[in-house]
């Protein structure tokens, strides 16, 4: 258990820890991982929210930094460096507790039921309140939270759950109100809603009509 807090991670840190939880489970035969090997599991396209794509030199980058924080191990494989997690001494937490944070890194706030059903490969619960008993116990660390529930949507049944490992949430998250991008959606640079954008492309697509019409007339 660390004496301080740690630090906030970024995104590539979060999920570097998320493949290296993901893929002793899953692939125990190849791990530890090498540079390569994590690489992909970080840019892979499925099973993934956000869908990044990091370089090699990130990766490591990454890594060195999880390092001095004892949260990554490094290991020298037969020809190439290997690299394992140690989430679970470092914070403390069961196995059961890891393989949720690691599904949170993964795919971003979920809802308990989905965090059960998301994290089959990993741990098996028998039910959602097993999961919300893991969850509520890392929301209630002294030494500080790893999680917290996110107020519930407009419409939604259940209120989701995310990982704190990069630091408190955006002030629009904690709004119960405030719309929740969804997977693979695609965000408005500028700041639009959809629903204004969408007007905007109307009324521009109805002025070519327009303008069209003019010239065909003129003809």
């Amino acid at each position: 258990m660390p004496e301080a807090p740690l630090p906030p991670l970024s995104l590539l840190e979060a999920r570097v820890l998320g493949v290296l939880v993901e893929k002793e489970r899953t692939v125990p035969d190849t791990y530890p991982l090498s540079l390569n090997a994590l690489t992909a599991g970080c840019n892979q396209k499925t099973s993934r929210n956000p869908v990044i794509d990091a370089a090699e030199s990130e990766v490591q980058a990454a890594l060195d930094t999880l390092r001095r924080h004892s949260l990554v191990i490094e290991s020298s494989g037969s020809r190439t460096m290997r690299y394992s997690h140690n989430v679970k001494r470092v914070f403390g937490l069961p196995s059961q507790s890891v393989a949720l944070l690691a599904m949170l890194a993964l795919r971003g706030p979920q809802t308990a039921a989905e965090l059960r059903g998301n994290c089959e490969r990993l741990e098996r619960f028998a039910d959602i309140s097993s999961v919300e008993g893991f969850l509520d116990e890392m929301a209630a660390r002294p030494h500080g939270a790893l999680v917290m529930l996110l107020p519930r949507q407009p419409g939604a049944r259940e209120a989701r759950w995310m990982h704190l490992l990069g630091g408190a949430p955006a002030p629009e998250m904690l709004a119960a109100g405030s719309p929740v991008a969804e997977p693979g959606r695609i965000a408005i640079a500028d700041g639009q809603s959809l629903e204004a954008r969408l007007s905007q492309l109307e009324r521009e697509v109805a002025e070519l009509r327009e303008a069209l019409a003019a010239l065909a007339n003129a003809r």
